[in-house]
C-alpha cells in the first residue's frame, strides 16, 4: 500500500480503497478477466468500445470463441454482409469472441470477452465463459457495461464500481449494487462468477440520454481511467482523450443551437456541480496524482 492508499490516512477520514489486485510472488502472473457485451448493457457502445480499445492498444490475440447458433436469434440480432481486404462480401455472424492480452511493463494478463448480448440459454452461455474462464487460469473478472442517466455532457462521466462479493467489497470500500430490476448479461455473469469463487467487480458508465448515440469516447475514457486503477496498468489514452475533446465540443455546438436543450442542460450542471462540489479532491486527486507518476516513470528512458 502507497501513500495514496492509507499510509496518512486523518483520524476520521474515510479509509481509502485498497487494490483490486492483491500481490503475488516474483515471478507469478495475475490473470484478469474483462468482459463487456453490446446491446442492452451497452449505453452508446461505451462499454464494449473501450474493451476494443483496450485490447488493440495490446495487441490482443483471439484464443477462443462462442458457437453463435447456440444462443442468438438471428432475426434479431441479424448478421451483416461486409468486404474483406479482397473486396470480397462476406458475411459476419454475431458472436462472442475471447481474446488474451499480456499488460506492457506489467505482471498481468488479460482476457478480453466481447460479444452481444445473446439471445438464449443465458445459463449456459455464462457457464461456458466460465469454463474459459478456468481453462485461461482466471484470477479475477472485472464486468463493464454502460446505462443511459441524466447527467451533463460537459462534466466528468461517472463510473460506479461495486460488487456482490462482501470480503471482496469490505477490502476495497465499495458499495453494493442498490439496483433491483431487470437484468442484462453483465448481471448474469456477474453472479455466476462469484459463486464459481472469483472475485468480481461491474463498472457501470453513466452516458448522458440525450446524446446517447454511438461512439461515446468520452464515457470510453472515464472506463479505461477506471480499468487503469484496478489493474494499476497504466494506459496510453492520448488518442481517445483527443476524440472525447471534440466529442464534448460538438455537443456543446449542437446544444446551443437548441434553447430548450441548451436550458436542460445548465439544469444537469447545476445538480451535478451540487452534489459533488468540490469535484476533485481527496481521493480524487490522489488518483490523478497517481496516475501521473505511473505515466511519467513509465516515459523514462
Amino acid at each position: 500500500m502507497n501513500s495514496f492508499e492509507g499510509d496518512n490516512i486523518e483520524p476520521g477520514a474515510e479509509p481509502a480503497r485498497e487494490r483490486f489486485l492483491q500481490p503475488v510472488p516474483d515471478g507469478q502472473r495475475v490473470t484478469v478477466m474483462l468482459a463487456a457485451f453490446e446491446g442492452w448493457n451497452d449505453a452508446g457502445e461505451a462499454a464494449s468500445d473501450s474493451l476494443r480499445y483496450l485490447n488493440k492498444l495490446w495487441g490482443g490475440k483471439k484464443v477462443a470463441s462462442v458457437d453463435a447458433d447456440e444462443y442468438y436469434d438471428f432475426q434479431f440480432t441479424r448478421p451483416t454482409i461486409r468486404r474483406n481486404a479482397a473486396g470480397e462480401r462476406k458475411i459476419k455472424w454475431p458472436s462472442t469472441r475471447i481474446y488474451k492480452a499480456s499488460a506492457p511493463g506489467s505482471n498481468v494478463d488479460v482476457i478480453f470477452v466481447q460479444g452481444t448480448e445473446p439471445s438464449y440459454k443465458w445459463r449456459a452461455y455464462t457457464a461456458e465463459l466460465l469454463v474459459h474462464a478456468e481453462a485461461l487460469s482466471v484470477d479475477y473478472v472485472i464486468l463493464v457495461g454502460a446505462l443511459l442517466a441524466d447527467v451533463p455532457h460537459s462534466r466528468p462521466i461517472p463510473v460506479s464500481t461495486s460488487s456482490d462479493d462482501g470480503p471482496l467489497r469490505e477490502r476495497m470500500n465499495l458499495e453494493a449494487s442498490q439496483y433491483e430490476g431487470p437484468v442484462g448479461i453483465v448481471g448474469v455473469l456477474s453472479e455466476v462468477s462469484l459463486l464459481a469463487g472469483i472475485p468480481t467487480v461491474s463498472l457501470w458508465a453513466a452516458v448522458p440520454h440525450y446524446v446517447a448515440q454511438a461512439p461515446s469516447p468520452k464515457a470510453q475514457l472515464a472506463l479505461l481511467h477506471r480499468i487503469e486503477e484496478l489493474l494499476q496498468v497504466p494506459l496510453d489514452t492520448h488518442e481517445l482523450a483527443e476524440e472525447a475533446d471534440a466529442w464534448e465540443r460538438g455537443v456543446d455546438e449542437l446544444a446551443t443551437e437548441d434553447p430548450e436543450i441548451a436550458a436542460y442542460v445548465r439544469q444537469l450542471e447545476e445538480a451535478k456541480d451540487t452534489a459533488d462540489l468540490p469535484e476533485a479532491t481527496g481521493e480524487s486527486i490522489a488518483r490523478e496524482f497517481e496516475r501521473y507518476l505511473k505515466r511519467r516513470g513509465q516515459d523514462r528512458p
